[in-house]
């Protein structure tokens, strides 16, 4: 069993004691969705913690969409029930990449591509992605990467 897995079933356990009710619920969750991913397609299989972070990261922006959805429809307390469930998912998944820091990964990739252009958008995305990991949102690198390729 992975690294990650063992972590979420321990905090789970310690929850459960400490009664912390949005950690617990938020933790199931997580571990159901890891469960699914991994008997999901023909043959069921255990799933790296690269991929766990995968599916833990997909399940934070489940959580922040659903936040934002709430807000809009003046749903404050579900709102705030969305971000404290993503802010416990988040304690699970890597730090997130400052703007400096991704620009600085941009420039490489642009530079490692010589790509000019906003047609070149695709070249530069598969080179920054495996970089990033996980640590940055897909919207926020391919915004660094359409703002660097219109300069």
């Amino acid at each position: 069993m992975s690294a990650l897995k063992d972590k979420l079933k321990a905090d789970l356990t310690a929850s459960l004691k400490a009664r912390d009710e949005v950690r617990l619920r938020t933790i199931r969750m997580a571990l159901a969705a890891v469960n699914v991913e991994e008997v999901a397609g023909k043959a069921a299989r255990e799933l790296s913690d690269a991929e766990i972070v995968k599916v833990l990261t997909r399940e934070a922006k489940k959580r922040r969409e659903a936040a934002e959805a709430f807000g809009n429809a003046g749903r404050a307390e579900q709102a705030q029930a969305e971000l404290d469930e993503q802010a416990v998912l988040e304690e699970y998944l890597p730090a997130q990449l400052s703007d400096e820091d991704l620009a600085k990964l941009v420039d490489e990739a642009v530079a490692e591509t010589g790509a000019s252009g906003p047609q070149a958008m695709g070249q530069v995305m598969k080179v920054v992605n495996p970089k990033v990991a996980g640590r940055a949102e897909g919207g926020r690198v391919a915004a660094a990467v359409r703002a660097r390729l219109a300069s």
